[in-house]
């Protein structure tokens, strides 16, 4: 299974959702999303949907794809590292290596698999349902912090903040080279790579917008200890936009990193995120410091 989350752009306004589904889930094809939605697996603002349905713009639309044959995600005992939760909201501390939720050759030991546990046990003492709803996604090499949704109101609520791009997420990372100046904004639009599907591109014909603001931490001759702040969310955008600019990050094979060290992945940590709260209309705003395995990194290039 594989959870799809999408806001309606302005744009989009009055199309069928059966269309907008096969327009933006191309790895899947339009019967088996038909199958999927006849199921009960869409909910548009958080109620099921219908084939027929016209959205609106800001409208906020999940739903969940089931391969032929596959079973649903099921809860597993995986310890999670919880910073906050209350009635509407967990935020979690994700560690690297651990996918956000199943896909092909990760149906198991992902974040939903933990989380799901977690709200079954929680369900059974409060007596109340909770709903698990993955707002955001960071990559399975990617730590740091996630908001997740416990109820449809929150979901909705939480999705809109992140199309309009009002959340507040900062980004440390370590990068190859030394970057020119201590601050810096990259507005390059980005798309999927036609060759490698897993692979995003810079690319102004086809490319989203993307914007990410970068501030100088540390500088240590080959490599440069970097913030970055998001404007926009694309997949693998501050990967994208550091290679791009002839920065890729340490221990990124898949956007140029030179094998110098031992790793797991990239480099990069979700170390701040700040959004208004679904119910109390407030801001916001958690941090986590970089994982051990960062820590030591700096320490050895000190």
């Amino acid at each position: 299974m594989k959870k799809y989350i999408f806001v309606v752009e302005d744009n989009e306004d009055g199309e069928r959702i059966d269309k907008y589904l096969v327009k933006n889930i191309a790895e899947h094809s339009r019967e088996n999303i038909k199958k999927n939605i006849d199921k009960g697996n869409l909910f548009i603002n958080g109620k099921v949907g219908k084939p027929s349905c016209t959205l609106k713009s800001l409208d906020s639309i999940e739903i969940d794809i089931y391969e032929v044959g596959e079973t649903r995600t099921v809860p597993e005992d995986i310890p999670i590292d919880i910073l906050y939760e209350d009635e509407d909201i967990i935020v979690v501390n994700k560690p690297q290596g651990m996918v956000v939720h199943p896909s092909p050759g990760h149906l198991s030991g992902t974040l939903l698999n933990a989380l799901l546990y977690h709200a079954k046990k929680s369900s059974s003492k409060s007596g109340v349902t909770i709903k698990i709803g993955v707002v955001h996604r960071i990559d399975r090499d990617t730590s740091g912090i996630l908001v997740i949704a416990k109820n449809s109101a929150a979901h909705c609520h939480l999705s809109k903040q992140f199309a309009l791009h009002t959340i507040n997420r900062k980004y440390h990372a370590i990068v190859h080279n030394d970057i020119a100046n201590d601050i810096g904004k990259i507005d390059e639009p980005i798309a999927r790579e036609v060759v490698d599907n897993m692979k995003r591109v810079v690319d102004y014909i086809n490319g989203k917008n993307a914007v990410t603001h970068y501030k100088v931490l540390k500088r240590f001759g080959k490599f440069t200890y970097v913030e970055c702040n998001l404007d926009t969310g694309r997949t693998h955008q501050i990967r994208v936009h550091m290679a791009h600019i002839n920065h890729p990050l340490l221990g990124d094979d898949l956007y140029g990193s030179v094998h110098t060290h031992e790793l797991q992945g990239q480099v990069l940590h979700a170390k701040v995120l700040g959004f208004i709260h679904p119910t109390t209309n407030e801001y916001v705003e958690f941090e986590k410091e970089v994982p051990e395995y960062f820590k030591k990194l700096l320490e050895e290039f000190e």
